[in-house]
């Protein structure tokens, strides 16, 4: 058993490389698709990408905002996935929240490209796996907020 989730996964999500974000095509298929890690992270309920207004990755999440995130720590063979929702967010706030200098790069015309947004993730749930067992553990955020909007 996981003395601390939050503290394990927390880390092991902070070492790696890549993240792994499934979504639900229009044919209520599952895909998957490898990204950068997240840009943000509050504990382990909620995270947040960048990505392209315009990808197919976007249309599913509109669709069907039912996601999962998975992360590997291929040197010690253990992942966690967590299953929750996925937000498209296009407000200001949030993709002022994690933008870079160098975003450009992908979004000519800065914070404000319109093929420019942010997907918020918010676990419910997860499976951590190690040691070739595994083990279930739930998700829970501050009671009655709601995680990453901006202060009043």
């Amino acid at each position: 058993m996981m003395r601390d989730p939050e503290q394990t996964i927390g880390n092991l999500i902070d070492h790696q490389n890549a993240s792994f974000i499934g979504s639900v095509d229009g044919d209520g298929f599952p895909e998957i698709k490898a990204m950068l890690p997240p840009r943000r992270r509050e504990g382990i309920r909620t995270f947040y990408f960048t990505t392209n207004t315009s990808s197919m990755r976007v249309r599913h999440y509109r669709a069907h905002p039912q996601a999962c995130l998975y992360f590997m720590d291929r040197r010690f063979f253990r992942g966690v996935m967590l299953k929750g929702t996925m937000e498209v967010l296009e407000d200001a706030w949030a993709k002022e929240l994690i933008w870079q200098d160098g975003d450009t790069t992908y979004y000519p015309l800065g914070v404000a490209d319109p093929d420019y947004c942010v997907l918020r993730f918010t676990a419910d749930a997860g499976r951590f796996y190690q040691n070739f067992g595994s083990e279930d553990f739930a998700v829970s955020g501050p009671a009655g907020e709601e995680p990453g909007a901006p202060e009043a």
